[in-house]
């Protein structure tokens, strides 16, 4: 990114092409998306890649800039490229399978980053299963609300990332599809192929996630229909105990049984009777 400003010289020096003022804004603007521009001497691909500072909790993603001329492709990006690194190696140990042109050349560093896409899948997948663990934990009620909701962000981003990828991608081969061979056509065919797996996943994980916190308010409602169900019951239960225990407990001269020695143990057989019957017609109507 630091040397854009004489990018446009440097190439203009090598190949006689001035590359427009435009096209090196987009080259400087780091938030740009993904995109395809075509001119009568080369063309402009910008696809952002992950960052290495990427983690399953934030997905941090930066712009490689591509200018494809017809004998040299130009690249803008950040000077800790793992896509560029890791290119590069294969290079070095496989000098025999060096890049036949501009064209090859970015389709291998695209493929290595939509590659590092790829390798989120398996941390995701686990964070909505860790997600998911927490959400229908009985034990203990979930909180982490905020957290969730940025997780469900993030991938509704990497979901519009993948969108933006896929266009320009499709773009670039529609603009050039009657020059590539088919061995090239079937590779770039594979990259679009993969951007589609990652966008398919994170509708995937967005789905589960969303279908997690259904079933977390569903079982809640359900919780708390139980727990009234049984509140219910009880208050059923001693209603008719407090009627009794109210009569007893009457301020007058004469109350049948008040003064005899078995009155006591009438009024506990009743409401001992009452409460078994009450139970026992309620287990009958299975609402306990």
């Amino acid at each position: 990114y630091d040397e854009v400003d004489r990018l446009q010289a440097e190439v203009e020096r090598l190949t006689g092409v001035r590359i427009f003022d435009v096209h090196i804004g987009d080259a400087k603007n780091l938030s740009h998306p993904s995109f395809f521009d075509n001119t009568d001497t080369y063309e402009i691909v910008v696809f952002r890649g992950l960052s290495p500072q990427t983690t399953v909790d934030a997905i941090v993603t930066r712009p490689m800039t591509f200018l494809n001329f017809d004998r040299l492709l130009v690249t803008v990006r950040a000077a800790d490229s793992r896509s560029v690194a890791q290119v590069k190696s294969r290079f070095v140990n496989l000098p025999g399978k060096m890049p036949q042109g501009p064209d090859d050349l970015m389709q291998r560093l695209l493929s290595a980053m939509v590659d590092h896409y790829l390798e989120l899948r398996q941390p995701l997948a686990k964070r909505l299963e860790d997600w998911q663990i927490q959400l229908l934990d009985p034990r203990k009620p979930f909180r982490d609300w905020v957290k969730l909701l940025a997780s469900r962000q993030q991938i509704r981003e990497l979901q519009d990332l993948s969108e933006e990828q896929l266009d320009a991608m499709q773009e670039w081969r529609d603009y050039r599809i009657a020059d590539l061979s088919p061995a090239m056509n079937a590779r770039f065919a594979d990259i679009v192929e993969h951007i589609e797996r990652v966008r398919n996943h994170a509708r995937t994980i967005e789905s589960q996630a969303e279908s997690a916190v259904q079933l977390y308010f569903a079982a809640m409602s359900h919780r708390t229909t139980e727990i009234m169900r049984l509140l219910t019951l009880i208050t059923a239960i001693f209603m008719p105990l407090t009627l009794i225990t109210g009569l007893f407990g009457m301020n007058f001269e004469f109350i049948p049984g008040l003064h005899k020695s078995y009155g006591f143990w009438l009024s506990v057989a009743a409401m001992v009777g009452v409460v078994t019957g009450m139970l026992a017609y309620f287990r009958h109507k299975r609402w306990i």
